[in-house]
């Protein structure tokens, strides 16, 4: 804000600053981020990255239908967040499944 703004507004009048808040500037926001969860924490995990229905069925070559109708049915590992919950999937867990099922000519038996 420039200085007629500032006049303006009432914000000089009325003293409010951080300092007469009892806040100072350096206690806002966060100390120290690196305490905090990254997303990069994924790229360690012995399952993969997280994968939504739609990502699984581009890395196979399918419709988002076909996996659920036909893979789901034959074992492809995935986890259901809730009853009705979206369904995920994790890439390494999908490729491993994904060359199993090929070694065994596409059934689940």
């Amino acid at each position: 804000m420039t200085r007629t703004e500032i006049t303006m507004s009432g914000f000089a009048k009325s003293g409010n600053t951080l300092q007469t808040q009892g806040f100072s500037s350096a206690s806002l926001g966060q100390s120290y981020p690196e305490h905090y969860p990254q997303a990069s924490g994924f790229r360690n995990e012995p399952l993969g990255t997280p994968l939504s229905i739609r990502e699984v069925s581009e890395l196979i070559g399918c419709s988002p239908w076909t996996v659920r109708q036909r893979y789901l049915p034959d074992g492809l590992p995935h986890l259901r967040s809730g009853r009705r919950g979206k369904l995920i999937f994790f890439r390494d867990q999908v490729v491993r499944w994904i060359l199993d099922y090929q070694k065994k000519g596409g059934t689940s038996k």
